[in-house]
């Protein structure tokens, strides 16, 4: 047997450190991947990234908001409502309101240079003073020749004068019943000469035609005021004026809810400029037609309760109730989106935005259903932000940033 030579038989050393090397190299990076791991879930732990929330906020409502079936918004008008102008044409010599003058029926609000046509009615007078005397005088006259006409019937019957007298006589009577008539329709026409004459001066005397108050004032004194106003730099309107207890809520409903409508049902009407206040209303008529460019109809709603600071113009919601409430008698409460009520085990909770850009959870106690509000009592104050639709990583504490509205 050959001797076998084992010296070839020996592993070379630069093969095993070369191996040795890979596996330590791998270690390293296993070791540096997990040390970064761990790095980035301690940084996570101490500096948790901010949690993305969508927000809404504490509103104060009412319970009467569980019996809204439909929301509409629109304007206060005032449904008696007047340009207060003159029949005559004239310049303006006297104006005696202003904007927010309260006045009655038959106040007298301004007044047109009336010289000629109050000269037309004395002129007018003293034709009717002449008219009367000469009727007297006709009526004297007839009198006269009456007695005469009588007298002289008895005598002709014992011949004591002639037919020529009695004829004569009788011709007076007639003549005088014919004067007496004329006179009598001179007056009568003397009379419409003097009442035309009075309309002519009432027309320069522009009065409020009802109970109401002037809203705005559309000339002023020196303008020419006719009632066309055609002419140049004339004025036709000189005073607008409402009746403030005729006021009532313009709201428009879409055709596609009319009929959810319907004449008598109760409301509630908010107006901007008192968000704290609501006042009671009642559907008093749907006018029958429909707006074809908006496909609304128009519903008047009237104010039940009317304030002396509701202004016409004034920018009204009303809510239509489906059954009458007590206004002044509900207490307004503190409501969420019931989205923004999350059920937590201890109870439940509203979470809120701090200042310090943290979420606090705020433990309250869920109330009545309102629409897509809900009641509750907790310490939280109306307007305050809250969050809605809380995910998982919503918690007491964590940081947070408002998602972007799309």
């Amino acid at each position: 047997m050959k001797d076998i030579d084992l010296s070839k038989l020996q592993v070379k050393q630069d093969t095993a450190f070369s191996f040795d090397g890979k596996v330590k190299r791998r270690w390293k990076l296993w070791h540096g991947i997990a040390a970064l791991v761990v790095a980035t879930l301690t940084y996570l732990w101490i500096f948790p990234p901010a949690v993305s929330v969508q927000t809404s906020h504490v509103v104060t409502a009412y319970p009467s908001d569980r019996y809204v079936v439909l929301n509409s918004t629109g304007y206060v008008v005032a449904r008696r409502k007047a340009a207060v102008a003159s029949k005559a044409t004239g310049r303006l010599e006297w104006l005696g309101v202003s904007e927010g003058s309260v006045v009655k029926e038959g106040t007298l609000l301004a007044r047109l240079q009336s010289r000629d046509v109050e000269a037309s009615l004395a002129n007018a007078t003293a034709n009717v003073a002449v008219a009367s005397a000469a009727l007297v005088s006709a009526s004297v006259e007839l009198s006269n020749a009456q007695s005469s006409f009588h007298r002289y019937g008895a005598l002709i019957k014992d011949h004591y004068i002639s037919v020529v007298m009695y004829e004569d006589a009788r011709a007076r009577y007639l003549r005088a019943q014919a004067s007496v008539k004329s006179a009598s329709a001179a007056l009568d026409a003397a009379r419409a000469n003097e009442d035309f004459a009075k309309d002519a001066v009432d027309a320069t005397r522009i009065t409020a035609p009802f109970d109401g108050v002037v809203i705005s004032r559309s000339a002023n004194v020196g303008d020419i005021v006719t009632p066309m106003s055609s002419a140049a730099d004339s004025k036709g309107a000189v005073v607008v004026m409402a009746d403030m207890s005729s006021l009532e809520v313009d709201a428009d409903v879409s055709e596609s809810s009319l009929s959810q409508i319907h004449v008598g049902q109760a409301c509630e009407i908010q107006l901007d400029a008192f968000p704290g206040r609501r006042f009671s209303g009642e559907v008093s008529a749907v006018v029958p037609t429909v707006n074809r460019s908006s496909a609304t109809v128009t519903t008047k709603v009237k104010i039940l309760d009317p304030d002396a600071h509701i202004l016409p113009d004034m920018s009204a919601r009303v809510s239509f109730l489906s059954r009458p409430v007590n206004l002044a008698a509900e207490k307004s409460v503190l409501a969420v989106s019931a989205d923004a009520i999350h059920a937590a085990p201890g109870g439940a909770v509203i979470f809120t935005l701090s200042s310090q850009d943290k979420i606090l959870a705020v433990p309250v106690v869920p109330g009545i259903r309102m629409g897509d509000l809900q009641a509750f009592t907790g310490a939280l104050q109306n307007g305050q932000e809250v969050v809605v639709h809380p995910s998982l990583r919503v918690h007491n504490g964590a940081t947070y940033v408002r998602a972007e509205a799309h």
